[in-house]
């Protein structure tokens, strides 16, 4: 009993410092940056290191200057943000749009090649984005798309959809079929069933997708490099970002607070959903 106990006492202990690790880990570093971001950069030269901010040196001008427009002499990250915000809206929108569907009708439906749709999905990450990035800078300069921002939509949802269908699948594929066998005897049709007992039942795993799209579209750095690089008055937040942290005549201050301005609308998706994304993850990778 002894033994039993003291191994209890130690596994407890153990996680709750492996589980502490991990947090001094990953605040520290988004601490010290949102530190950096409203301190003056005098301030910053004398005493670098410092984690906290006397009242006396707490400024946001850092901010005014990230969000003013470039002509008023700022960054221009506000119009970042709403190029950033339609973008990956828009990318998430349409995403569901088709791979809800999609992802219905290759859990429900008999069609030939359906068990090979799963393994096709997947193989389309066994290639980095580099790899494609040359061909669709190619195709989508010779119809006009490049340096549009509907292009970068459809860049992006080639991105996300395989995986998102595959996540739904398996989400679907858990529903009891029995549920909706017995709305079809009460008169539903195929439409109705997904409307009235499909979706309500996964409403957490799509949300998990949406969470999964959105931060894929608001952080995704290479594409939006390379489709808008010549349109600045299109540029989306993390486009904005790397530029800026190439200038040398910007203050470090000024580049944290960008960094802020990227992360906390990611930062505030996840915890405002994060019930709904563990368990559309956790659900999204079984198999019913």
């Amino acid at each position: 009993m002894d033994r039993d106990r003291f191994e209890t006492v130690t596994l407890r202990w153990l996680r709750r410092a492996v589980i502490a690790g991990f947090l001094v880990i990953t605040l520290v570093p988004f601490w010290y940056m949102l530190v950096l971001s409203v301190r003056p950069i005098e301030q910053v030269l004398l005493r670098p290191g410092s984690l906290w901010v006397p009242l006396g040196e707490l400024t946001v001008g850092t901010y005014a200057e990230v969000l003013r427009a470039v002509d008023d002499g700022g960054q221009g990250f506000g119009t970042f943000i709403r190029n950033s915000g339609l973008v990956a809206l828009a990318a998430t929108a349409l995403t569901l749009v088709v791979a809800i569907p999609g992802a219905y009708a290759v859990s429900r439906l008999r069609f030939f090649g359906r068990r090979q749709v799963s393994a096709l999905f997947l193989a389309v990450y066994l290639f980095p984005s580099i790899v494609i990035a040359i061909p669709l800078f190619v195709v989508f300069t010779r119809v006009g798309l490049r340096g549009s921002l509907f292009g970068l939509v459809l860049v992006y949802i080639s991105q996300t959809l395989p995986v998102s269908v595959y996540m739904l699948k398996n989400y679907f594929e858990t529903i009891p079929i029995s549920l909706e066998e017995s709305a079809a005897i009460d008169g539903a049709g195929r439409l109705g069933i997904i409307r009235r007992v499909s979706l309500p039942l996964a409403a957490p795993s799509i949300m998990a997708v949406a969470l999964y799209d959105f931060m894929i579209a608001w952080n995704e750095y290479l594409f939006a490099l390379l489709f808008l690089v010549d349109k600045p008055d299109r540029w989306t937040v993390s486009l904005g970002l790397s530029l800026l942290a190439d200038g040398v005549e910007v203050p470090k201050t000024v580049l944290m607070a960008g960094s802020v301005i990227l992360t906390l609308p990611i930062v505030l998706l996840f915890f405002a959903g994060e019930r709904l994304l563990t368990e559309g993850l956790t659900s999204g990778a079984e198999k019913g």
